[in-house]
């Protein structure tokens, strides 16, 4: 191990203000998705509550001697609960996780924030072709149960995925995308209601 990064003062000590940020955001955001502005604390023991209070801490974790402890609490957790998100550690802050249950996301798809998932949601990797490789999704996005989105394609802002689709193309903001063969339809505000909003 680097000498240099042994003595840092980082390496001993998890980014408490990382997590506080986006842990905090992250309660207020599935508060108001839910109509109110605090979670109860019946809310906050439900198992995808604190499968993300288990999930921001490696985030916050990472680069420090904690980041395995903290990477296992989360895989045993991901095992218990079926939420599989420690293949990819790169979601933003405002993620509501709908229920637990199995959801599965490659390690390079990419997040601008704001992410509703649900039980039975697949985001993965197109191997060959011109849709080769993993989706980038913009902000204010709602992917309901059971739908699959995959591919190098671009998910715009304020989009909501119905549940039972299958997405491997481009979707512009402010669509809802529904079936399988799925279908655009543009609709402003798309996810108004599906998703939290934090002023």
């Amino acid at each position: 191990m680097n000498l240099k990064k042994l003595f840092s003062m980082s390496f001993w000590h998890i980014d408490s203000r990382k997590f506080k940020d986006t842990y905090d955001y992250d309660m207020k955001f599935n508060a108001s998705f839910r109509g109110k502005s605090l979670l109860s604390p019946r809310e906050k023991k439900m198992l995808q509550i604190k499968y993300l209070w288990y999930y921001r801490k490696a985030q916050a974790a990472k680069g420090t001697i904690w980041s395995k402890w903290y990477m296992h609490k989360l895989i045993n957790f991901s095992e218990h609960t079926g939420i599989m998100l420690y293949e990819n550690m790169d979601i933003p802050k405002g993620l509501i996780i709908g229920h637990p249950g199995p959801v599965i996301i490659n390690s390079h798809a990419t997040f601008d924030g704001n992410l509703f998932l649900t039980h039975g949601v697949t985001i993965g990797r197109d191997i060959r072709g011109k849709r080769a490789g993993t989706p980038h999704f913009g902000k204010n996005v709602s992917i309901r149960c059971n739908s699959t989105v995959v591919g190098g394609i671009t998910i715009g802002d304020d989009v909501l995925i119905a549940p039972n689709t299958f997405v491997n193309f481009d979707v512009p903001s402010h669509s809802i995308v529904i079936g399988n063969p799925a279908t655009i339809h543009h609709r402003d505000n798309a996810t108004e209601g599906h998703i939290g909003k934090v002023e």
